[in-house]
């Protein structure tokens, strides 16, 4: 790796304000100074300093993000707003998101740059647990929850599988609403919608709360991010 790209990614800063550090002698690469960016170096071996710190190197980047409604769950769109473009972090270009929500869903998504865990996290083979709250348009019932446990039919060859539904809130008042946490296990598309179109009521608004037991930062507004603990990247790890 460039050593200039190391520094901004352990530092923070952009690679012109590095090239100041590096002119300036305060970078030293295993205690000898360093001053041309183009220099070569091991991240997991080198020991490099920062104004006499030293830097370490993560090669697992994770956030965990507040997805607004109306934003596109992708690295790049020709037309919309996309996650990233929310993202302001030095190694932003590598981070891909776990998964999708929905354009008009909001909620946590996890932004990461390993390929692998997400493609595990995503696999029915491991069973990540996800939890939406949402708001639906009819009254939900014991009945509904009940072939929630045993899978729904929403056009595909299997039913879905078992999928935990809790009822938090009924109004029973023309037009009937009520409002409802669900853990599924699975993520196909537009699930959670199907779900309940497969019953009859429609969802209006619907929310990811958690995410592998994970749950969504309550600190977090919409639109904003932070990195993920090292509890819960090995959380993350763990669940699959």
């Amino acid at each position: 790796m460039r050593l200039d790209k190391f520094l901004a990614q352990c530092s923070g800063n952009t690679r012109s304000e590095v090239k100041k550090w590096l002119k300036m002698g305060a970078v030293t690469v295993n205690g000898t100074v360093a001053s041309k960016p183009e220099t070569k170096i091991d991240p997991e071996k080198d020991i490099i300093t920062l104004q006499g710190k030293q830097l370490s190197y993560q090669s697992f980047v994770g956030l965990m993000f507040h997805k607004p409604a109306g934003c596109v769950t992708a690295t790049q769109d020709r037309y919309q707003e996309t996650v990233l473009d929310y993202v302001d972090h030095p190694r932003k270009k590598e981070l891909f998101p776990v998964g999708r929500l929905d354009l008009d869903t909001e909620g946590l998504l996890f932004l990461i740059n390993d390929g692998e865990l997400s493609h595990r996290m995503l696999s029915p083979r491991y069973h990540v647990p996800k939890t939406y709250e949402a708001q639906i348009a009819g009254e939900v019932t014991q009945e509904d929850v009940r072939a929630f446990e045993e899978g729904i039919d929403i056009g595909e060859k299997k039913k879905t599988l078992p999928a935990r539904l809790e009822i938090v809130e009924v109004n029973t008042e023309a037009p009937p609403t009520s409002r409802i946490r669900l853990t599924i296990c699975e993520g196909k598309f537009h699930q959670v919608k199907r779900m309940f179109e497969a019953r009859g009521k429609k969802v209006t608004y619907l929310k990811r709360v958690s995410m592998a037991g994970i749950p969504l930062d309550e600190a977090l507004k919409p639109g904003q991010w932070r990195e993920l603990t090292a509890e819960e990247a090995e959380r993350l790890r763990e669940s699959c």
